[in-house]
């Protein structure tokens, strides 16, 4: 037994229509489907609301609810702002740097280009206030995963054991220049 894939993955919203509108403009979504009901299906409770379908890509989709009877939507105070958010997988670097242009052209506030070693990414909040990622993988993504591979389970044993950041992949932010000025591995 063993899960397809994620069907969907929702987020509530202030604003259905602006919420439409930023990710169909800004990230050139889909929108594929509105639902709108009185009352919740899974509950039968009483309750408005609006959902939205995006597609995201490959499968993927994004959907939001607003819920104009629930006091305004908030977060918690105890998650710093950049732990929740949803990341996209963009093709390549230039794909990265063009969305970055496009959103700060729009207005919007972006963080990065930020190089995660295996990675790289940008990040930026929607109207809700939802943190948002785009990333592209690094030419040498597929050995780092490997390296990464190796190590995850001892690394994952040490972390429950003592609660802090264990060293086994401290070279993934410590990136080195050789001599030549070469990025050592």
């Amino acid at each position: 037994m063993k899960l397809d894939r994620i069907h969907h993955v929702a987020y509530r919203c202030k604003d259905a229509k602006e919420t439409v509108e930023f990710y169909t403009r800004m990230l050139n979504m889909d929108f594929v489907l509105a639902i709108a009901e009185d009352k919740v299906p899974s509950t039968h409770e009483p309750d408005p609301y609006m959902h939205l379908f995006l597609d995201a890509g490959n499968g993927n989709v994004l959907a939001f609810f607003e819920l104009p009877t629930k006091p305004e939507m908030g977060r918690d105070p105890n998650t710093p702002k950049w732990v929740q958010h949803i990341a996209f997988k963009v093709k390549d670097r230039d794909t990265l740097i063009a969305f970055k242009d496009h959103l700060e052209a729009n207005g919007v506030d972006v963080l990065g280009v930020t190089d995660h070693s295996i990675f790289h990414s940008i990040y930026f909040f929607d109207p809700n206030g939802h943190r948002v990622e785009l990333a592209c993988p690094d030419p040498r993504e597929e050995e780092m995963l490997k390296r990464l591979d190796a190590v995850k389970w001892d690394m994952l044993e040490e972390w429950s054991r003592t609660k802090r950041a264990p060293q086994h992949a401290a070279w993934l932010h410590a990136r080195e220049l050789s001599k030549d000025g070469v990025e050592a591995p």
